[in-house]
């Protein structure tokens, strides 16, 4: 028996079946063992050779097929992770209902492992209450179903019911592995403003001065709150490469005052604020409005640099009656101090509710797909969070988050 993790890749019957080619590959390639179950109206969208191929497993759609392996009871008890992609409105209608009339529905009725549905269709097949319903009550029943995505659907159409990027699909298969019980839907009601990304302050129209943040914990933030039933606005600052979390409405922004301006507007109506983004604490006094030149006599320039606001400082003075914040502190440590002591220092200057500290250098969470760190609160509590997956420690966060909000509920 393999002894990698054992995910069964669920592929309903619409026209975003060919993206769950690419959710495979990027299984695969991270060391799952991928067995491809797909719907018949499916296999009008892709082929079995092309799911064969990519998972080096055979294909079926019935359940007579390998009969006296009997396979679709063993499919489903072996599995570690049951993905949907795509979640039809007709398979979560099957799905809600307990209908076994396919290899797949057969499987999603004997997997006693995390079940999670990737939604895709029409904006008015997403709303429709007979689809809300269903949506609901396989909720209650523990399975994920997660948010879609807004754009472009078949067709001219666009809105609400677009399948998750495949990146985000694998990201959440991912941390449903390390950890089951990650997507529960706590945060359904509030209102969450998150920071992501690294600011850049113009020095003229070629260059900058900026950081070495790519945004991906501030996206892992923001998806695991929607997902977590959160209304989720994400300010991001150059991460262009990311694919936007779905279920977020996302403001693009550049320099520290731009994302301190689009915040504050958000925080304004919010419950909870983040600030995950790499802000510049400085900016030049002056930018050039044209490319400073470099000559073989030019002198070397002085860039005489002022301060940006502090943004942090400046949620929490401006809080609202209940509102948590949190704040990020990427610290190295020096002859002042470690990396815990400059943390400490900051949570209590800033006046943050949680702090998140990060180490940081070379190979440590700028720019990787994994991080540490530990989780401060002002109260006191110090938690360290293991290495991981961003997301899982998103949803370290939005754990403590949910505890910090469900006691101030309880003392009103």
């Amino acid at each position: 028996m393999s002894s990698k993790p054992r995910v069964v890749l669920g592929v309903g019957g619409g026209i975003a079946a060919y993206k769950a080619c690419e959710v495979l590959r990027g299984l695969t390639e991270s060391g799952h063992d991928v067995r491809v179950v797909p719907t018949e109206a499916a296999l009008n969208f892709v082929g079995a050779a092309t799911f064969e191929a990519l998972s080096g497993h055979p294909v079926h759609t019935g359940v007579f097929t390998e009969v006296p392996e009997v396979q679709h009871v063993r499919v489903g008890k072996d599995a570690d992770l049951v993905l949907v992609v795509p979640a039809t409105a007709d398979l979560l209608a099957r799905a809600a209902h307990g209908l076994a009339d396919d290899l797949l529905t057969n499987t999603l009725l004997t997997a006693r492992c995390p079940v999670a549905f990737f939604p895709a269709m029409h904006t008015e097949m997403w709303e429709h209450p007979a689809t809300r319903d269903n949506v609901a009550l396989l909720r209650s029943r523990g399975a994920v179903v997660t948010e879609p995505d807004s754009g472009r659907l078949t067709g001219a159409d666009t809105g609400k019911g677009r399948l998750a990027d495949p990146r985000e699909i694998v990201d959440v298969a991912r941390l449903l592995l390390a950890r089951s019980d990650a997507l529960p839907r706590d945060l359904e009601g509030l209102r969450v403003v998150v920071s992501a990304g690294g600011t850049r302050e113009p020095l003229d129209p070629v260059r900058h001065l900026g950081n070495r943040s790519s945004g991906k914990q501030g996206y892992a933030l923001a998806r695991v709150a929607a997902q977590r039933g959160a209304d989720v606005t994400l300010v991001a600052a150059h991460t262009e490469a990311l694919p936007e979390p779905a279920g977020a409405e996302v403001v693009h922004v550049s320099t520290a005052r731009q994302l301190g301006a689009a915040v504050e507007e958000a925080a304004s109506a919010a419950d909870v604020v983040v600030m995950a983004a790499a802000v510049a604490d400085f900016r030049p006094a002056d930018t050039a409005d044209h490319k400073i030149k470099k000559t073989e006599h030019s002198p070397d320039p002085t860039i005489a640099l002022v301060r940006n606001p502090d943004i942090l400082a400046g949620l929490v003075e401006a809080r609202r009656p209940g509102q948590v914040i949190v704040g990020f502190a990427a610290e190295t440590g020096d002859e002042q101090g470690g990396v815990l002591d400059h943390a400490r220092a900051k949570l209590k200057r800033k006046g943050c509710d949680l702090l998140v500290v990060n180490a940081v250098g070379e190979g440590k969470a700028f720019e990787m797909e994994e991080n540490t760190g530990w989780l401060l609160g002002a109260d006191g509590t110090e938690q360290r969070i293991p290495l991981g997956a961003k997301s899982l420690l998103a949803a370290t966060v939005w754990d403590a988050v949910t505890e910090l909000v469900r006691r101030r509920a309880h003392r009103q």
